[in-house]
């Protein structure tokens, strides 16, 4: 019984460090957005690396989605004569729900693994340590860039992606189903709310600075050598998608509790 006291209490004990320390390791990261110099290079071309270069796989993600996403919703309103809601929840949903889930994983599943492989690599071979020697913050120089603009560009690239998973479920709706375009249309846009497109917009931010800081914090404190490295990405990646799906029921929560 003692034994197994101990494992419950040692492993709470190290769940709470952890959390300890990446809320520091975050709250160092948001100071310095109010302290200069600010990197706007490393900021651009973290822009383009999250943002621009994520657009392929967002888009395919989205269509491929919304277009299943029609396929049940008909299969399943069939049994209830409920077919006609088809392009109501396709929207609902892409927009509240699977459109910024399902972007935010794509971006934990892409970009956290780079961000943690990219500094994780630096601090193996030491160049970290050469920016600290060139009197220059890693996490002013690393981290800020990367998170902001990760919180930047994601509301985009989940707007994007509700466009474009609202398309696939039109494209299937239309096409295989048998829904008439205009009306197909005309019941998107009348059942959305600007709630639920803000909603949308925000968890998308949410899930960037997850996503991001997940990266930057395992790189940052990752192992030596090439085990180290894989440790920290895995890790990463795992810990921004449990973050994420937890993050959303919380804004879902506060969000739609009412």
């Amino acid at each position: 019984m003692m034994n197994a006291l101990r494992a419950v209490g040692r492993a709470v004990i190290m769940a709470l460090a952890i959390i300890g320390r990446v809320t520091i390791f975050a709250a160092d990261t948001i100071s310095h957005m109010v302290r200069p110099p600010f990197y706007w290079r490393e900021f651009g071309v973290a822009i383009m690396q999250i943002g621009f270069y994520s657009l392929p796989v967002v888009g395919l993600t989205a269509l491929f989605t919304g277009g299943a996403l029609a396929l049940q919703i008909y299969s399943g309103g069939a049994r209830f004569s409920a077919e006609a809601v088809v392009p109501q929840i396709v929207a609902i949903g892409m927009v509240r729900e699977l459109g910024p889930v399902l972007v935010g994983l794509m971006i934990a599943a892409r970009v956290t693994s780079s961000l943690a492989a990219e500094i994780a690599t630096m601090h193996v071979t030491e160049q970290i340590d050469a920016l600290t020697t060139l009197s220059t913050n890693p996490a002013k120089y690393l981290t800020l860039p990367r998170v902001l603009a990760a919180t930047l560009v994601m509301p985009i690239l989940v707007g994007i992606g509700d466009v474009i998973g609202i398309l696939g479920g039109f494209v299937v709706g239309t096409e295989r189903l048998g829904f008439n375009a205009a009306n197909y249309i005309t019941n998107t846009v009348n059942f959305l709310e600007f709630h639920d497109v803000a909603s949308s917009l925000i968890k998308g931010a949410a899930f960037g600075f997850i996503a991001a800081l997940m990266g930057c914090y395992y790189g940052m404190n990752s192992g030596r050598g090439a085990q180290g490295v894989g440790q920290a990405t895995k890790q990463s990646v795992v810990a921004a998608a449990v973050l994420i799906l937890a993050a959303n029921f919380i804004l879902t929560e506060a969000f739609f509790s009412a």
